[in-house]
């Protein structure tokens, strides 16, 4: 958002990845040239301004957090941080406001996972987003440090691909030590203040398939294990974005397009038949959901509600969008990808699976056109 106090926060560093998209399908190795300072602008920030530190085993790990160090309600939602904080002693209203920005910087506004661990885990007064280490932001930083890595290669700048090579290496055995849980067969985000892993399900637990930052090659398996003890494929319109009912947005019964994205594509990169299968039936089943509320609603949602076989999400501090771009994004790159296989139900059982996707897209194009 171009507006002055957002300079204040960041949100998720993906603009490496941005490039690297551009770079694969353009080859325009001068443009890459001309910007990756900005790109090592955006890595510095994380580093010089998100970090902490975690001990485990005797050694000591840099990992990276969300946090903001300015108190003050944010200026796009003035009043309701200021009534929140108005239940707080007039110490800790500071704090709050800090920790409502960071977790708008997170880009999970708001949710349970934030909430874990604090004094009333049931009510936004306890957020505590920059006490915990989030496996999906240093998943996206790893995978942005091998990209880095890659570019600078490209460009024949040895001194720095080693640099980022060598960064993106401590991270991947720091997210193993401290976010990585073999029991569980996932990574988990870890609470700096009571130490210890918090192992509420969130589709973030499994960013690092996504990302492609994991060494243990049976990670996919594990992971696969994972969702199935956590009956996370029981759901059937979706992933939900935790199991925790609160009311906020980023919590059940509320599925995400873009969560959906890294489950389905970090399973969908193994070459285990399984795990793509798996991807595959995911994908199927977020198809269904859009284009059956689509069929409803004659809209595109920003989230879903996958409580009651697939509605407009709710919850949080405002109403549910219209539009919605990365709604319209993930369909359509899962058409792309899964386009033959899928089925819309019964509904549309007539059409053949080619005839779904060209009536998928004819419903897209009057949310994807300027108004």
């Amino acid at each position: 958002g171009p507006r002055v106090y957002y300079l204040q926060r960041s949100q998720p560093p993906l603009l490496t990845l941005m490039m690297d998209r551009y770079v694969t399908h353009t080859n325009d190795t001068a443009f890459l040239r001309d910007n990756i300072g900005t790109l090592a602008l955006e890595l510095d920030f994380w580093m010089e301004n998100r970090t902490v530190s975690v001990s485990s085993g005797g050694q000591s790990y840099v990992l990276n957090h969300y946090a903001v160090p300015y108190g003050g309600p944010r200026p796009e939602a003035y009043s309701k941080d200021f009534e929140l904080a108005d239940t707080l002693p007039e110490e800790d209203r500071v704090a709050l406001w800090a920790e409502l920005k960071a977790g708008a910087e997170s880009g999970w506004d708001f949710s349970s996972r934030w909430l874990v661990g604090g004094p009333n885990s049931a009510s936004l007064s306890s957020i505590r987003t920059s006490k915990f280490v989030p496996v999906d932001l240093n998943a996206f930083l790893c995978q942005a440090e091998a990209l880095m890595s890659n570019f600078y290669t490209r460009l024949g700048n040895d001194i720095q691909a080693t640099k980022y090579r060598n960064l993106q290496q401590q991270r991947l055995a720091a997210m193993r030590a401290i976010l990585w849980d073999e029991e569980k067969g996932a990574w988990f985000d870890y609470d700096l203040e009571n130490r210890k892993k918090n192992l509420e399900f969130y589709p973030t637990n499994l960013t690092p398939l996504w990302s492609g930052c994991f060494s243990d090659p049976d990670a996919v398996d594990k992971a696969l294990k994972y969702l199935e003890d956590s009956q996370i494929l029981t759901y059937q319109y979706g992933i939900p974005t935790s199991l925790q009912k609160t009311g906020q947005q980023w919590d059940f019964p509320n599925a995400w397009a873009p969560l959906q994205d890294l489950v389905i594509r970090g399973l969908a990169k193994s070459p285990s038949p399984r795990a793509q299968e798996v991807a595959f039936q995911l994908a199927q089943n977020w198809i269904r959901t859009n284009f059956e509320v689509y069929s409803q609603k004659s809209a595109m949602f920003e989230k879903y509600d996958i409580s009651n076989g697939g509605q407009p999400g709710g919850g949080g501090e405002y109403e549910v969008q219209e539009g919605f771009g990365w709604t319209n994004g993930v369909v359509l790159m899962l058409l792309d990808r899964y386009g033959d296989r899928l089925t819309s139900g019964a509904q549309t059982a007539f059409l053949e699976p080619h005839c779904l996707t060209a009536a998928l897209l004819l419903s897209l194009l009057p949310s994807l056109l300027p108004r």
